[in-house]
């Protein structure tokens, strides 16, 4: 036998409680009371009986939550002859529960669609025609056919003429993006304009969309502190309640005041706006860019006081960058990067693949380099074009060249200046520098803003380079040459001043995420232990992408915690008046159901969140 869905449960449920209720008013109606209680019973007890199921089953998982209530208010109820208080309470219960799935539903929008944009198959060339395979049968080095209104589905570089991509459902950026041949595309975004090819680099498995996809999922399955602290206070809640209900029988000698306060006490704004608030957070959280792992890192998020922040790759761009070719003989600056760009193809060195990368920018057509030594951290040797070249460390040059040293230009903050020799002749020097994102100041001032107190850089790299990449910057502290053991260390230290961010995006971060209270990781590309470590994961390499992320964080938190003293302050208010004989048990149930409904709509309103530095 097929079972249910939850949805249509809650549905069936719903139905039979309003039928239930209907026809007892109309039987009442026609004179027929009698016929009318057994019909409001009969509405209620397969409500009730779906709710004792739920109930122990709570139980045996550890929960114990206010269902306990509204299973003693339809009891009471019954068995005391409120039976149409019992059936206002069995509909009002459905559907609250139907109400909340819908919530939660219409909170989970931003993350669910990106679920279902997921594309299963891809069309590549193959032996001159067009073939459609499945997703996973796609290979780095394939040629794939991207149609206008197509999904990347896999991570590669636009192969033919340009490209117009909307990333928005992975961004939050409403304006679609232009790439050139040759830019990297990521898996996930829609070509907005006209057809393209794209080379793919990686397997559909390990592509960012992929990557996406699997942190979504885990998100979608978390619990928050704040859900678990609702569990704990609804023991005392139940207990406040069933003792408030038993001193209102006791004083007064009517046990209709008992069922009042029951029915009025069920079910509590405290297991309801709290879950709806964080995951209406973490949806609109995953529409500006950032997606959080769960409602417990989004809490944890919007308590935020200390943020730590790696250098390489965070803060700056990660990818070292020719400023300037200085010639010092005949030689042209293209000739100077010929020369160093033709050697360096051999080395791996970051520097030496920066050097190469610019030259192929360029449109030069690189010779293949011979007779290749190289002297790891210092630099290389070997022939171009039949002449000796050396490229790397002045003092590495100079020691090789055996010529007079000759004075560089003055670097900029944070860079490396490379030497070239060619022919036993020192030519010039390439300054190289891995510059400062763009907008990293306009990020720090807008942290400052929103209320963050310490802003500290943590880096591996030399004091004299940290010191001048980051000067003129807005911290509190910077910390450098730290190994990773270190990091953590400087994140549990810094406890001592509140919660603790850490971001960063490479494998020696990894420690530092996961000691961190949040640790942000750098782009869904980026390496799979920092992303597995972290507990945020931007979704495009843009550090300003966090401050939305934050503000969302804190407002979320913000209306949760506003919907449960607004609405617990009215329940309280209402079994008061219930106790005290104000309210009968059919005007309590109506009650506390209106307040439920506020205050779900109240947590609704995360999703309209627009976030100032957004």
């Amino acid at each position: 036998m097929k079972l249910l869905s939850p949805d249509r449960w809650n549905v069936a449920l719903l139905a039979i409680a309003l039928i239930g209720l209907v026809s007892g008013i109309g039987l009442w109606a026609a004179g027929y009371s009698g016929l009318a209680d057994y019909v409001w019973a009969g509405g209620v007890i397969p409500i009730l009986a779906a709710l004792i199921v739920e109930i122990i089953r709570s139980l045996r998982q550890g929960d114990l939550g206010l269902d306990i209530v509204a299973a003693l208010s339809m009891s009471a109820a019954l068995f005391f002859g409120e039976t149409l208080a019992a059936a206002v309470v069995a509909l009002m219960y459905s559907g609250g529960t139907l109400l909340e799935s819908f919530a939660e539903v219409r909170a989970r929008r931003e993350m669910s669609d990106l679920l279902s944009r997921v594309p299963r198959t891809a069309t590549i060339h193959h032996n001159g025609k067009l073939e459609e395979v499945p997703l996973d049968d796609v290979a780095p080095g394939d040629l794939l056919l991207i149609r206008q209104g197509d999904i990347a589905p896999v991570d590669g570089a636009v192969e033919s003429g340009r490209a117009l991509l909307d990333q928005s459902a992975l961004t939050g950026e409403s304006m679609p993006v232009r790439l050139e041949q040759g830019q990297a595309v990521m898996s996930g975004s829609t070509n907005a304009g006209e057809t393209f090819d794209l080379r793919a680099t990686h397997l559909a498995a390990n592509s960012t969309y992929a990557g996406i996809v699997r942190l979504v999922e885990a998100a979608q399955k978390s619990k928050a502190p704040m859900v678990r602290l609702a569990d704990r206070y609804s023991l005392l809640f139940l207990a406040v309640t069933i003792a408030m209900a038993t001193l209102a029988w006791w004083f007064s000698g009517d046990p209709i005041r008992a069922v009042a306060v029951l029915v009025v006490a069920t079910p509590c704004p405290l297991i309801l706006a709290v879950p709806v608030a964080l995951v209406a957070g973490l949806s609109r959280a995953a529409h500006y860019g950032v997606l959080i792992k769960g409602a417990k890192p989004l809490e944890a998020l919007a308590r935020i006081e200390t943020m730590i922040v790696d250098k390489t790759g965070t803060l700056t761009e990660g990818r070292p960058k020719i400023v300037s070719i200085d010639a010092l003989s005949d030689l042209t600056p293209d000739e100077m990067l010929f020369f160093a760009a033709g050697l360096d193809q051999g080395s791996k060195h970051p520097v030496a693949q920066a050097i190469v990368a610019s030259a192929q920018q360029r449109g030069m057509h690189l010779p293949v380099p011979t007779d290749l030594v190289e002297t790891p951290g210092e630099g290389i040797t070997g022939r171009i074009d039949g002449h000796d070249v050396v490229v790397g460390g002045e003092d590495f040059v100079m020691g090789l060249a055996e010529c007079a040293r000759m004075d560089h230009p003055a670097r900029s903050n944070g860079a490396v200046i490379v030497a070239l020799a060619v022919d036993g002749q020192l030519v010039g020097h390439i300054e190289m520098a891995d510059a400062l994102r763009s907008g990293t100041i306009a990020f720090l001032k807008g942290l400052r803003r929103i209320g963050m107190k310490r802003i500290l850089l943590a880096t591996g790299d030399r004091l004299s380079v940290a010191e001048a990449v980051t000067d003129g910057l807005d911290l509190d502290g910077l910390r450098a040459e730290l190994t990773p053991d270190q990091k953590v260390l400087l994140v549990l230290s810094e406890r001592k001043n509140g919660p603790v961010m850490m971001v960063g995006d490479g494998v020696n971060d990894a420690p530092a995420l996961a000691a961190a209270d949040v640790g942000v990781a750098m782009g869904a590309r980026g390496t799979a232990a920092s992303a597995e470590a972290a507990d945020v994961v931007l979704l495009v390499d843009q550090l300003d992408r966090l401050l939305p992320g934050l503000e969302i964080a804190r407002r979320s938190r913000r209306i949760a915690l506003e919907s449960v003293g607004i609405g617990i302050g009215l329940s309280f208010v209402g079994m008061i008046a219930a106790a005290l004989g104000y309210l009968a048990p059919v005007q309590g149930a109506v009650l506390q159901e209106v307040i439920d409904v506020a205050v779900i709509l109240n947590a609704l309103r995360v999703l309209n969140t627009v976030p100032l530095e957004a």
